[in-house]
């Protein structure tokens, strides 16, 4: 819950905005939100000048949460009432050793990984791929759900977090189906490519990577994923700064991404070659079912 202030003849008004991203607190810290007009979820309230802007502070976020929801208590009830208690030990294990990490806001929320855990039995998927391991969230949950002869290739150019969730893969005893590539992912995927075979041979992709070449996994992906099958890209909301209309408002260092990330959105929309669902579940996830 973040409270931006705005004056108004001898009274400040304060609107509530319902966003719990980092992003959005980064904004009002910085002073880069000064008119809450450009969100459309608020809520209007009016202070006295003696209250002080200083006195209202944001609201603080769950530990390596980045869900968009409208509260933080309805975040949390989702996750306490039907997420929790039917996650497993190691992946809750993988959680709690992410939580430590500085750039823990990269993992998987745990309601995403529950919806992509459905999915995957949804598609029976047994050969998948996932672009952007981290610490392997995702991954382990993936791993979870195929069957004990299904194979995962792991695609990352940092194998250093990929160990740090590595002892729970390995007691969750699934590491055997997991072939772990520290590599740029393009480079894999257009060496799969070169082998026929390859081609409609996986029935699921997750991709949680470089929001610049999402454009480029998404071509080779279609290739590679069967028809029927499941494609899934993460962050495609990036904190709810898509739907900021003056980019002066988002920090710089999230632009490039932003971009990206608009120019996926729009082309998978018009992509005929999918039917697609935009789910905002973590930092936004798009479903994409490959139809021919």
């Amino acid at each position: 819950m973040l409270i931006c202030p705005a004056e108004r003849r001898n009274q400040i008004s304060y609107y509530i905005v319902h966003f719990t991203h980092p992003y959005h607190k980064r904004l009002l810290q910085n002073r880069q939100i000064t008119k809450c007009s450009r969100f459309k979820t608020f809520e209007k309230i009016q202070v006295l000048m003696e209250k002080s802007p200083d006195q209202f502070t944001p609201k603080k976020q769950t530990e390596g949460s980045k869900s968009l929801l409208q509260s933080e208590e309805l975040f949390e009830y989702i996750l306490e009432t039907s997420v929790y208690p039917r996650e497993p030990e190691p992946l809750k294990e993988l959680r709690e050793a992410t939580a430590n990490h500085p750039m823990k806001v990269m993992c998987t929320t745990p309601d995403e990984g529950q919806l992509m855990a459905l999915l995957l039995n949804l598609a029976n998927a047994k050969k998948t791929i996932e672009i952007g391991v981290f610490t392997g969230y995702s991954l382990l949950r993936t791993a979870l759900s195929i069957p004990d002869d299904g194979k995962i290739i792991a695609i990352d150019t940092n194998r250093e977090s990929y160990e740090i969730g590595l002892p729970s893969i390995r007691k969750a005893g699934v590491e055997h189906k997991i072939d772990f590539i520290e590599s740029p992912a393009l480079e894999v995927l257009d060496k799969l490519l070169e082998d026929a075979k390859n081609e409609g041979a996986f029935d699921f992709a997750f991709v949680d990577a470089d929001k610049v070449n999402y454009c480029n996994y998404h071509e080779r992906l279609m290739k590679l994923v069967r028809v029927g099958g499941l494609l899934c890209y993460d962050n495609t909301l990036w904190g709810g700064s898509v739907a900021v209309s003056d980019e002066s408002l988002v920090p710089v260092s999230m632009r490039p991404s932003r971009r990206a990330t608009m120019e996926l959105n729009k082309s998978l929309a018009a992509d005929r070659r999918v039917q697609l669902s935009q789910v905002a579940v973590g930092d936004g996830l798009t479903i994409c079912r490959r139809l021919y």
